[in-house]
């Protein structure tokens, strides 16, 4: 059927199904508070001038897939019981559904809105607009979605508006396209946000609370800034070629006219912290994190770790604190920034103690080999940011790494198993000293013991007098070693000068003391051990304090 002129249908009410398949409108269609109770199916239909839907209400399903709207398509406050279709439609005009409630499954899918687009403050239950397009501006603003909404290969070629826009189950933006929007949200979500495979032709700010946001292989064409809370992000694979900053928000998202965002939906979350799941695969050089938990984070396979830039506080895995039985024997480590790939594999090995993460199913697993160029790039860039003290945390976790890999030589790794036995690679400072004391309280002993003479011997002189000559010779006999019970020669005496030798061997000093041959030696290996270890000290000292 063609109707030629406007069609009036204000007020009808449809007891039964209405069929209007295929039906040409040429002139305004007005269903203004018209009441279809049965099936109302508009598919294939033409409006060529303006279609009027306004406190429409559709009690039974409503169809309007392949539907062609030339003019403007008012469905402003209607009522859909039931599933509402509009797949394959084409609004060319504007377009509006302030405030219209979808009971039943909301499908626009394949739909083209060559104009405007307006579905604020709409409530949907579960809303489909895979491979939509939207070419003129989209906006979603206070929009209420109570299910899921899939957006997915959708394409927003103006501006997305989701400001204030609440979605309680999850949404999914997977290979979207948004070509021109500056900004997408702030909305709230209480389940996850998809944004895999997307692409961002443009700046954009991106604003978001929800429980999880994953961006696998997301691309962003220019610079973009993700503002979050609550979340959980997955980043693996992610591209972006302009600066990209990740940072958490630490109040509720303000709108521009200043009013606060609602996150109810969100009240059961303890804290509005953002923890980072994955880097992997992504290109760190253009990344900024600020304020951010990477305490969950997997860095393995991530490219230009060294240039990552951290802001704020950004958080880290420590070791188990407290003292661990391992094999009957007490264990404890000193506390540590680390990484979540240590934690995994420290969890998966037989002697595991309490206390470490164990990797989630899926994750894979690494080996040191493979943890200690990422704690190698980390290190990098707390140093280039001239976060020394943080730096030596980095550096720890990866000299632990080389000691555990298999692929470690066995001289080198010997060398390492010293190193941190001695001084904790040199950033222990009270382990290097306890060892400087024990070698001191070694070598004072062996020197009361073995190394000091049983009495210090005197110079004596001959002369012979020949004429008017007389000719003097002093000459000082050899030391004797003691020959008394060991425990007779431990005296204050003998302390007394084996101390005063000890504190210059440690400083290459020599004391002027008399010494046997084994005291000769004693003082020759304290000279080589106790400097050394005086200087692991100092070396610990300083990287803690080192600006």
């Amino acid at each position: 059927m063609t109707f030629e002129d406007a069609v009036d249908f204000r007020s009808v009410t449809f007891e039964g199904d209405a069929d209007f398949r295929s039906v040409t409108f040429k002139g305004t269609a007005n269903f203004v508070l018209a009441t279809f109770g049965g099936a109302a199916w508009f598919g294939s239909a033409t409006f060529e001038a303006n279609a009027w839907f306004e406190l429409t209400t559709f009690r039974g399903a409503a169809g309007f897939a392949a539907a062609i709207f030339k003019g403007d398509a008012a469905f402003v406050s209607p009522a859909f019981e039931d599933v509402a279709s509009f797949e394959w439609a084409t609004f060319e005009g504007y377009t509006d559904f302030r405030s219209a409630i979808f009971r039943g499954d909301a499908r626009f899918t394949s739909v083209t809105f060559t104009g405007d687009a307006r579905f604020r403050s709409v409530f949907f239950k579960d809303a489909a607009f895979k491979s939509a397009v939207f070419e003129g501006n989209a906006r979603f603003r206070s929009a209420v979605f109570e299910g899921n909404a899939r957006f997915g290969s959708a394409t927003f070629k103006a501006d997305a508006d989701f400001r204030a826009a609440v979605f309680k189950g999850n949404v999914r933006f997977t290979s979207t396209v948004f070509k021109r929007s500056a900004g997408l949200g702030p909305l709230v979500c209480a389940g996850q946000v998809t944004l895999s495979g997307a692409v961002f032709s443009s700046p954009v700010t991106i604003t978001i609370a929800a429980r999880r946001l994953e961006c696998w292989r997301t691309h962003w064409s220019s610079t973009a800034v993700l503002q979050l809370r609550y979340a959980t992000v997955d980043f693996a694979h992610s591209v972006f070629e302009h600066p990209l900053t990740i940072a958490a928000e630490p109040g509720l998202f303000r709108l521009s006219d200043g009013m606060l965002v609602d996150e109810q939906v969100l009240s059961s979350e303890p804290d509005a912290t953002v923890w980072m799941a994955s880097l992997r695969g992504v290109d760190a050089a253009h990344l900024v994190l600020a304020d951010v938990d990477l305490s969950r984070c997997l860095f393995t396979g991530t490219v230009h770790l060294d240039q990552l830039r951290l802001e704020g506080i950004c958080l880290f895995e420590v070791i188990p604190p407290g003292t661990h039985w391992r094999r009957g024997r007490p264990v404890w480590f000193t506390q540590r920034r680390t990484l979540a790939e240590e934690h995994h594999w420290r969890a998966s090995r037989p002697t595991a103690i309490r206390g470490w993460n164990t990797a989630v199913f899926g994750v894979g697993h690494v080996e040191p080999g493979q943890v200690a160029p990422v704690y190698r790039a980390l290190r990098k860039s707390f140093e280039d940011s001239k976060n020394e003290p943080g730096a030596a945390d980095f550096y720890y976790g990866e000299m632990e790494m080389r000691r555990h890999d298999s692929a470690t030589p066995c001289a080198e790794r010997g060398l390492l198993v010293a190193y941190w036995a001695l001084s904790g690679y040199g950033l222990r400072a009270t382990r290097a000293l306890v060892w400087l004391l024990l070698a001191m309280t070694a070598t004072l002993l062996a020197m009361m013991l073995w190394g000091l003479p049983a009495d210090d011997p005197k110079s004596v002189s001959t002369g012979k007098v020949t004429g008017q000559e007389i000719r003097l010779i002093t000459d000082t006999p050899g030391s004797t070693n003691p020959t008394s019970p060991l425990h007779e020669r431990i005296s204050s005496g003998r302390f007394e000068k084996s101390l005063r030798v000890v504190i210059n061997s440690v400083v290459f000093h020599s004391s002027g003391q008399d010494l046997t041959t084994a005291g000769a030696y004693i003082t020759v290996l304290s000279r080589l051990t106790e400097p050394v270890l005086l200087g692991l000290v100092v070396l610990a000292v300083r990287s803690r304090v080192k600006r």
